[in-house]
């Protein structure tokens, strides 16, 4: 049960924080390759295109590191 809840926390955390990643690569790449900013087709491109991708790739990522971690069985007990 334990590995059920690493595995919904990290997929949750993964969404999160791949998409927010993404939109920083986003951009970055708006910036480098000039997209028109006319009537926000460079927003519309950062968050319809790279920050989908990024939460679709850290989603499983997060989960997994999480499980995989979990299984792993990390000692959090303080050192005496």
């Amino acid at each position: 049960m334990k590995l059920f809840f690493l595995g919904v926390l990290g997929l949750i955390l993964g969404l999160i924080g791949g998409g927010a990643i993404a939109v920083g690569v986003g951009s970055i790449c708006v910036e480098v390759f000039e997209v028109s900013k006319f009537e926000g087709g460079a927003g519309m491109m950062v968050f319809f295109i790279f920050m989908p991708v990024g939460a679709i790739i850290g989603a499983p990522l997060g989960a997994w590191l999480l499980v995989h971690l979990g299984k792993r069985g990390i000692n959090t007990t303080p050192v005496q």
